[in-house]
């Protein structure tokens, strides 16, 4: 009998395995998904404020598409570490991640406010 845990197979898109039966790297890389698909739907509305309080809001419309092409631009690379810190017993927090969705939330909600507050 096989007391070992099932292996989970190697990813055909990432190429990484790992054995953790939690798929934590995976339910990582779906909240990053969500993310990124939440700023999306941000940006488009932002595109609707366009006629009532001008140009100024394709700021908003610019920070929240780049920092969603952002993330997932990087999203391969933060599943690929994950993964093999999973395998090596050793993950790291993605710091610099967070940090600049911080920061992209922060100017964000700043020039939100600024749109709502000064130019209307």
């Amino acid at each position: 009998m096989n007391s070992s845990p099932p292996r989970i197979p190697r990813s055909r898109t990432t190429g990484t395995s790992h054995d953790d039966p939690g798929l934590q790297p995976e339910r990582t890389s779906l909240a990053w998904g969500r993310t990124v698909l939440a700023l999306i739907t941000a940006a488009a509305v932002c595109l609707r404020w366009v006629s009532h309080h001008g140009s100024f809001v394709l700021a908003l419309f610019a920070v929240a598409v780049i920092t969603g092409t952002a993330i997932y631009a990087t999203q391969r690379s933060r599943y690929r570490r994950s993964a093999s810190g999973i395998t090596a017993d050793r993950v790291a927090a993605d710091v610099r991640g967070v940090l600049g969705l911080s920061a992209a939330t922060v100017v964000l909600g700043s020039l939100a406010i600024y749109v709502v507050v000064v130019l209307a």
